[in-house]
């Protein structure tokens, strides 16, 4: 994908604060620690391909993804570095994943039944239920699919993982500290039964920040490694545990004002009369909208940033079109207006954007469309858009 002009809506990634989160990382879980950072969700809104290259610039070893689909992003993108799919992958799919070698996660008789009978190499790790009741296995059937795994020709369990229920929400981590326990309890169990079981995870963006000492052998940071904090109740709990953490927001959301034009006392201001105007106001008009992920509970309560100063959100954000109060602030028409992130002094974060829709910085950074342009700045020596990719060749040496 190319840009052609000047977009109207887009958002800036600085590359370099993805590394050095990358760098944070590596420095509190040390250098035999599999760094896997996630890039699910277009890379939480921030473009997967500019943070797959940033985090592996930045020393990560290998990258996650939810879907197939993602997988084959990252290898179109030339990303050659091992490839972890977290979520599930159909049955028909199973072939072209192997075949773009993404290591996956199963906790299906099904999938190791379909891989066994393609006759194909693949890595597999085993999803233990420790108490989140999402994707996963008790102990019973985790140790029956590795004997199913162990008995397919071509088929090695790499690793088994988990995930954590309650740590980000709470400061009392007891059942984060129990799901721990009956993780270890499981891999105890597999071993004995002779599965060596290489790789364990469990560790997500907080319980790294939290307990960079029980990590295992391979981490999968997700929303921190984009500069954004888990909760505010992991800031908290790691301030407590005194944890040096430095973390560098990476994004940059933008637009322009479309037209500037004055609305009299005592008018109304878009869909619904929820506002009225109280004072001769100057409006601007921002070609954004609930369409483009900026979130239609936002109106009235949601602030931008226009030639540094902030600017409310005046009646209800529409499908493509958001009003802003810029009477006391010096805007132009096509002057450029943050929506998300600094300009001069002030900063609008993903935690304030959240707070104002009643949601949390994942959502507000992940749900950003597809298909508002995203550029790498900050000096990124890896392109931004890949036009007409190479083919992917898997590498030689085993990840």
């Amino acid at each position: 994908m190319s840009l052609h002009g000047q977009p109207d809506v887009w958002c800036e990634v600085d590359a370099e604060a993805l590394e050095a989160n990358v760098r944070m990382f590596r420095a509190l879980v040390g250098p035999d620690v599999r760094l896997a950072p996630v890039v699910k969700a277009n890379g939480y809104g921030h473009d997967a391909r500019i943070a797959a290259h940033a985090f592996l610039r930045g020393g990560a070893d290998w990258l996650c993804v939810h879907s197939l689909g993602e997988g084959r992003a990252l290898r179109a993108a030339g990303i050659t570095a091992p490839v972890l799919v977290l979520g599930p992958v159909l049955l028909a799919n199973l072939a072209e994943a192997t075949a773009l070698d993404l290591r996956l996660v199963v906790y299906n008789a099904e999938t190791v039944e379909r891989l066994a009978s393609l006759g194909v190499s693949a890595r597999l790790h085993l999803k233990i239920e420790t108490g989140n009741h999402r994707q996963g296995l008790d102990v019973d059937a985790a140790l029956a699919l590795a004997e199913r795994i162990a008995a397919a020709p071509g088929l090695t369990l790499e690793g088994v993982s988990s995930h954590f229920a309650n740590i980000e929400d709470t400061t009392d981590h007891r059942y984060a500290r129990g799901q721990l326990e009956r993780f270890e309890a499981a891999v105890a169990r597999l071993r004995a039964a002779g599965h060596p079981v290489p790789i364990r995870h469990i560790a997500n963006s907080a319980s790294t920040l939290l307990w960079p000492d029980q990590t295992y052998e391979l981490v999968r940071p997700g929303v921190a490694g984009y500069g954004l904090w888990p909760s505010g109740e992991t800031q908290v709990a790691a301030a407590l545990a005194g944890r040096a953490v430095s973390l560098q927001p990476a994004l940059t959301w933008k637009t322009r004002v479309a037209q500037i034009k004055p609305v009299p006392e005592g008018a109304f201001i878009g869909y619904g009369l929820t506002y009225m105007a109280t004072y001769p106001t100057r409006l601007a008009i921002l070609p954004v909208g609930y369409s483009d992920g900026y979130d239609r509970q936002l109106g009235n309560l949601a602030h931008v940033l226009v030639r540094g100063r902030r600017a409310p959100v005046r009646g209800r954000v529409c499908m493509n079109i958001t009003m802003v109060d810029v009477t006391h602030a010096p805007a132009e028409l096509e002057d450029e207006v943050v929506l998300l992130g600094r300009q001069g002094r002030d900063v609008i974060t993903a935690e304030q954007l959240a707070g104002w829709a009643g949601t949390i910085n994942y959502e507000v950074v992940s749900r950003i469309a597809s298909h508002v342009p995203r550029l790498a700045v900050a000096g990124a020596s890896a392109p931004a858009w890949a036009e007409d990719p190479a083919p992917y060749r898997p590498p030689r040496a085993d990840g």
